[in-house]
């Protein structure tokens, strides 16, 4: 029974709540039962839609060789929070059996004091595996590709090559093809499993081998990857080198994981955000990520007002208010933008519920007030200067730092109550967005001003 993106969505949150009802009332074995009874996959999700203390406890109740499994289907900054409390032991220990491309993308994300020691830790057989990958930058096909493959050679025949095969144990999973080479492992072109397995045995390899197969080269960039995986429908390709040595195979999990990563890169770059955001990162980490992009927006919008201040002699007696006007509604805009994209992904990603929807209020609030006070305390300064006016300096602080607190709380609920009222927050979330910064953003503005003024 195949459930819908609702129904998963809905039964992580039902996992949630029971999760935490048990960890409120202190039943360890209970939550023992209830997340190991998960699969890896299943409890990736759910602890990618806790908070990081939630997380932690849950962790420590994960069994042992269930960990490597759920690591590696973690986002990198949940996989980083894990790995930088483990010792060199537990690392070797917890990426025993992956495949040799997860285990460079994890070992990439530590020190190389604590790189050296893991692959002194290993066997020989996976530190060669590993060693194979990690020269080659995670965004290449050398970076992507596993070592694993089952390569056989031309003049045996179809018998030997199915004996050869049932020697093992298991074979690498998204096996459609064998790989032919040569005695110096040039490749050759692919064996696809269906000839093996229907072809008169007597055959050799030779004469059904597709030579017309196409290889990757190792330095191809992954994007490039995932479009030759997507024209040609492949489930596999080799990786070779620009000698044309077979040095491993591309699956298309590991396509897939780069269409998403590609997919979350375009929309967080929409709003300034890195693509591993995390939803759920505590204050301290998401508060510098945003600064940068509401630092780089206040320029932006300070050159506008500028622009608007060439025209001073033609306006009246209030040009520094309609001068200033546009700064505020565009931090605002700015800000409610970040906080509603990272709050689309994790709806759409099924992180958010109703068991934690309160504590990302609180966040984003929190969010909201560190860089309302910052880059109102910075704007404040620089009317002062400008305008040599302290009371607009104080208006159009206070005025940011409330347009900043809207915007992360607007951020934060709009995507729930649209979605509560069945319209799909990507295509209206901005709209409303932006209507709610600008008439808060300039109605304080303004008021303020009508106030002090009068």
């Amino acid at each position: 029974m195949q459930l819908s993106a609702e129904e998963l969505n809905a039964q992580t949150q039902t996992q949630l709540g029971e999760l935490y009802e048990a960890l409120e009332s202190g039943a360890s074995l209970q939550i023992k039962r209830l997340l190991n009874g998960l699969k890896p996959v299943e409890i990736a999700h759910l602890l990618e839609s806790s908070p990081p203390q939630a997380r932690r406890v849950l962790w420590h109740w994960l069994d042992r060789e269930k960990e490597g499994e759920v690591l590696q289907e973690l986002s990198e900054d949940i996989q980083t929070a894990f790995l930088k409390h483990m010792d060199t032991q537990e690392v070797v220990e917890i990426t025993e059996g992956m495949g040799a491309d997860d285990i460079a993308d994890i070992l990439q994300q530590l020190p190389d004091r604590v790189i050296k020691e893991v692959l002194a830790a290993m066997s020989a057989q996976d530190r060669q595996r590993v060693e194979c990958v990690l020269p080659y930058d995670e965004d290449t096909a050398g970076g992507m590709m596993d070592t694993d493959t089952i390569t056989v050679r031309p003049r045996f025949t179809l018998d030997v090559v199915l004996r050869y095969l049932r020697r093992h144990d298991e074979i690498p999973a998204s096996t459609d093809a064998l790989y032919v080479v040569n005695r110096n492992d040039e490749f050759l072109g692919v064996l696809p499993m269906s000839k093996l397995l229907t072809t008169d045995p007597i055959v050799t390899v030779k004469e059904v081998m597709d030579t017309e197969a196409d290889s990757i080269n190792v330095g191809m960039d992954d994007s490039e990857v995932a479009s030759l995986f997507e024209r040609r429908n492949w489930v596999s390709a080799p990786v070779v080198d620009d000698q044309g040595l077979l040095l491993g195979r591309i699956t298309i999990d590991d396509v897939v994981d780069v269409i998403r990563d590609d997919a979350d890169h375009s929309l967080m770059s929409l709003a300034g955000l890195d693509e591993e955001e995390d939803t759920f990162a505590p204050v301290m980490r998401t508060t510098p990520r945003r600064a940068i992009w509401l630092g780089v927006n206040l320029i932006t919008a300070i050159i506008a007002s500028a622009v608007i201040n060439i025209f001073q002699e033609t306006l009246d007696k209030v040009v520094a208010l309609a001068i200033l006007m546009p700064i505020v509604a565009s931090m605002g805009g700015v800000a409610g933008s970040q906080t509603l994209t990272v709050m689309i992904r994790g709806m759409a990603m099924g992180q958010i519920g109703r068991n934690n929807l309160s504590w990302l209020l609180s966040k984003e609030f929190r969010v909201g007030l560190i860089n309302g006070m910052l880059w109102a305390l910075v704007m404040g300064a620089v009317v002062s200067v400008w305008f040599n006016d302290i009371t607009l300096a104080l208006i159009i602080a206070a005025a940011m730092l409330i347009n900043l607190l809207t915007a992360a709380l607007a951020g934060a609920l709009l995507p729930v109550i649209l979605k509560t009222i069945k319209i799909d927050p990507a295509l209206a979330g901005g709209v409303a967005l932006t209507t709610v910064t600008d008439v808060v953003g300039f109605f304080t503005f303004l008021g303020l001003a009508t106030h002090f003024y009068a």
